[in-house]
């Protein structure tokens, strides 16, 4: 009777601690957020987030729409439809979310019993010593007939089987922020190459009014030097920078191929089943708010698949310590069995077992030769990796943010005067060949002149291409775009020369 107590006593006790967890209490580290960016001007924060701080939550799974519309551009609109249905890295990243629930689906089994069923016939011949008969026993071999069901469930004590299941919930949740990443990075990347693909469509259009400001030079030249007002020298200078600039032309054409060729990768498409529309670059003039940076630690996809990678760390150290303790499993098993198949069903061939075979096994570790010791300590490692790989990935968000912040406020007066540049070359151009005419100056004075416009020229419309992919990069590095980004009218900068 004491033993039996002794033993519902134990059964009561291990019930009892069914389910509770021995993985450390999870807590998001501190990251030392700022409460400000450093390059967003005081003028530009609203006065409703100045000192306002919270929490940050993951909200990955949150919308980010399509953020690329606020550029107002149909053929960028219609690139990212495309790439959103054909992109192949997109779809491994697809795939690898469909892994990552069905991996959890088999952790989740581990809460419910297991149940089996049999049917088929077992010839048995059992030994005279298992029958208490003498060593020179005859023991006839029989075919038994069963038809049995089994059923199996571990007790889920110290929380082993809960913590596997959290694990396994957060590694789909950190699959799920990764596919979020991929999916970002692709919209990023496609209006990227786009705008770099418009920036060369820009040069090009610069470059077809170089060479025609040229042919009309050589022509020039050619006349004079036909009517004796100048020398030889004058004529090759200028058909030397005719053909330099078709040559710099053909590279620009080289370089927009091969961004093309990129794009169609992009969409998922070979490049000969692909080209675009030359079209050249419009300025870019959106202008997207940053926010706080503790949204920043909300919104950004990959941080968010760094803070469930803790998770997951944490909830796997209850796991490891659970191995030191011992784990219950109730088995069983019940059907029918005779020696005949048309006796299997009735009511008389019924049976089941229940022992030391099937039934309730209680096991206790001993020694392991220390596996178990290294397992906790690999579990505690792996997430003081992963506490620290959460921290660098929001510097490196922070960084991010910044670098595009300053570029921006910087691009916007850089390009203010640099088309002021365009207008003083152009004007300076129109001077040296007024006075080449009216021979005041000589030819290279005129060249220096045309060559200044032209590179002034490419400078903006390069400064221009960097604004609109630093305006993406913005929008990527803040982990999505806000519907109330809204362009700010500019008026465009002529660079035609005049």
């Amino acid at each position: 009777m004491n033993k039996l107590h002794v033993l519902s006593s134990l059964m009561a006790t291990l019930l009892l601690v069914a389910g509770c967890s021995l993985a450390p209490t999870y807590e998001k580290p501190d990251v030392g957020a700022p409460s400000a960016y450093k390059e967003t001007p005081q003028k530009t924060l609203d006065a409703s987030e100045a000192g306002t701080w919270k929490t940050a939550q993951p909200s990955e799974e949150m919308m980010r729409g399509e953020w690329w519309t606020i550029f107002d551009d149909a053929a960028l609109n219609d690139l990212e439809k495309q790439a959103q249905d054909a992109n192949q890295n997109l779809k491994a990243a697809a795939a690898r979310v469909k892994e990552a629930r069905a991996i959890n689906q088999t952790a989740r089994a581990g809460l419910f019993p297991t149940l089996d069923a049999g049917f088929g016939p077992t010839r048995e011949k059992l030994s005279p010593a298992s029958q208490f008969l003498p060593a020179d026993g005859n023991v006839p071999a029989q075919t038994l007939w069963r038809a049995q069901a089994s059923a199996s469930y571990e007790v889920d004590l110290f929380g082993r089987v809960a913590d596997s299941v959290r694990a396994a919930n957060a590694d789909t949740q950190q699959s799920e922020a990764l596919f979020r990443s991929v999916q970002l990075a692709l919209q990023a990347d496609v209006a990227q190459n786009y705008f770099n693909l418009r920036e060369l469509d820009a040069e090009t259009d610069v470059f077809t009014r170089t060479v025609q400001l040229r042919e009309e030079a050589l022509k020039l030249v050619q006349r004079r030097y036909t009517e004796g007002d100048i020398s030889e020298l004058d004529v090759a200078r200028a058909k030397s920078e005719l053909a330099t600039a078709r040559s710099d032309a053909m590279t620009v054409q080289r370089l927009r191929a091969a961004s093309e060729h990129s794009l169609a990768v992009l969409l998922g498409k070979a490049p000969s089943e692909f080209s675009v529309a030359a079209n050249p670059l419009k300025p870019v003039t959106v202008r997207v708010p940053p926010g706080l940076p503790s949204a920043l630690l909300e919104r950004r996809p990959d941080i968010a698949s760094a803070e469930r990678a803790m998770a997951a760390a944490n909830s796997r150290i209850g796991v490891a310590k659970a191995a030191f303790f011992p784990s219950l499993t109730l088995t069983g098993s019940g059907g029918f069995e005779s020696a005949t198949l048309g006796d299997l069903f009735k009511w008389s061939s019924r049976t089941f077992l229940l022992g030391p075979f099937a039934g309730t096994a209680l096991n206790i570790p001993i020694f392991d030769g220390g596996r178990r010791k290294g397992n906790l300590a690999n579990a505690r490692a792996v997430y003081e990796e992963d506490v620290a790989s959460y921290r660098q990935q929001v510097l490196v968000a922070f960084r991010e943010v910044e670098d595009n912040l300053s570029d921006l406020r910087i691009l916007e007066d850089q390009t203010a005067t640099q088309d002021d540049a365009v207008k003083a070359s152009v004007r300076a151009a129109q001077l040296s060949r007024t006075q080449y005419t009216e021979g005041a100056v000589n030819y290279l004075d005129v060249i220096d002149a045309e060559r200044t416009v032209l590179q002034t020229q490419r400078a903006s419309v390069q400064l221009r291409g960097t604004q609109a992919v630093s305006t993406v990069n913005l929008i990527r590095a803040l982990g999505g775009g806000w519907g109330d980004a809204q362009p700010t009218p500019v008026p465009e900068p002529s660079l035609a020369q005049k």
